[in-house]
């Protein structure tokens, strides 16, 4: 837990406090002290554990994410539709409007999954897109 990696010890909330429990009826400030001086051996091996939990926590998030994302590789000069986003839709066009518009072609990319467009008739786009918000052209 966060608490006995900062400070050492288990935590007793203020609920607990004022009720009479065993960890509070059986508190005696010596052995508590002990208790502390012994745990500050275990301190390293507590952290130890922890980054690794840690560790093994973010390999499965990560493999769960990978598992969903589908890649797509556009090459120079391919043609390009983009989908269409909230600030970009129409609104007098009520809910039949198209969700993807175009064509564009790719100019250049900037680094894996993000490239620059252009219309077909030469205007280049402002900014780069994503893969996620392309689709290729047939």
């Amino acid at each position: 837990m966060p608490f006995r990696l900062a400070y050492r010890s288990e935590e007793v909330i203020p609920v607990e406090v004022g009720l009479t429990s065993y960890r509070v009826g059986n508190h005696d400030e010596g052995k508590n002290d002990e208790a502390i001086r012994l745990q500050l051996n275990l301190v390293d091996e507590v952290r130890a554990i922890t980054e690794q939990r840690l560790a093994w926590y973010q390999d499965l998030m990560a493999k769960h994410y990978n598992s969903k994302v589908r890649h797509k590789d556009f090459q120079v000069a391919n043609l390009i539709l983009r989908k269409v986003t909230g600030t970009t839709r129409d609104p007098s066009q009520g809910k039949l409007k198209p969700n993807w518009e175009g064509s564009y072609r790719v100019t250049s990319w900037q680094r894996k999954g993000t490239y620059h467009l252009e219309t077909l008739h030469g205007q280049k786009l402002p900014h780069p897109w994503n893969t996620e918000h392309l689709r290729k052209y047939y």
